[in-house]
């Protein structure tokens, strides 16, 4: 009998690209999986999210390594993003765009050393957008925007939210032919149906999906917690690397 293959024998067999999901303020768990990606050079050759997904797989696109994503993250504190003001959400989002643009590399989708495509959520016509192709900060902070946290985002004269919205696993811009490997955050959420399909992990031909649980919830009000999910996801993915797989599902505990 053939053992299965395990999840680093997996992504190294062939080229694959890599898919985060949104989850709030889950991009420490998504570093903490991208740095020991990093690690083993085992590296995608796309990339795409939503949300905190698309946050992550954006700057790593656009040429922030994991290292370098660990170090702003870890620093980050509610004062580098709060901005409050009146209008149609809590805040301005100016000062969350100005610390990404510091952070990026690359300010087009063009000057990335991978494709990427974030998700966003278009008001008008109440679907996903999928960004790939213009400016990259303001599509981040578009994929960012969560409903009443922040104002929308416009871009090309449409308003845009969280790309979490209507496109949780942030997979809208990945083509159905791609080899994935997508980290899902489970979601918590209260205002989420437990069967809704939000809350369920998806499935597509050629998917490796790896989730982790138990990971520590952060927050605006409690971004110490961060550090801890970083490094329970990060120690839970060392782990999965050498996990068996058996199915089209990798779960481990945080």
């Amino acid at each position: 009998m053939i053992a299965p293959p395990t999840l680093r024998q997996w992504l190294a067999a062939e080229p694959f690209a890599l898919a985060m999901s949104s989850g709030f303020f889950s991009f420490f768990a998504h570093c903490g999986v991208l740095t020991v990606l990093e690690d083993e050079g085992l590296l995608p050759v796309r990339v795409a999210g939503s949300s905190a997904g698309g946050l992550v797989a954006g700057a790593w696109a656009a040429g922030a390594d994991a290292a370098i994503l660990q170090r702003a993250l870890l620093g980050l504190r509610r004062q580098d993003f709060w901005d409050p003001a009146p209008g149609p959400g809590l805040l301005r989002g100016a000062l969350f765009r100005r610390r990404l643009e510091a952070l990026l590399p690359a300010r087009s989708f063009a000057d990335c050393r991978v494709p990427a495509a974030v998700s966003a959520f278009d008001l008008l016509n109440r679907r996903t957008r999928v960004l790939e192709r213009g400016a990259l900060a303001p599509a981040i902070c578009a994929s960012c925007a969560v409903p009443l946290m922040f104002r929308p985002v416009w871009i090309g004269g449409r308003p845009l939210w969280d790309g979490g919205v209507a496109d949780r696993p942030g997979l809208a811009g990945m083509p159905m032919e791609q080899r994935v490997f997508y980290h899902h955050i489970a979601s918590r959420s209260p205002w989420r149906s437990r069967r809704g399909a939000a809350m369920q992990i998806p499935a597509r031909p050629r998917m490796t999906t790896l989730s982790i649980q138990g990971l520590p919830r952060v927050n605006p009000f409690a971004l110490s917690r961060g550090a801890l999910a970083f490094a329970r996801a990060r120690c839970a993915m060392q782990r999965a690397l050498d996990a068996p797989l058996r199915g089209a599902v990798l779960s481990v505990e945080a």
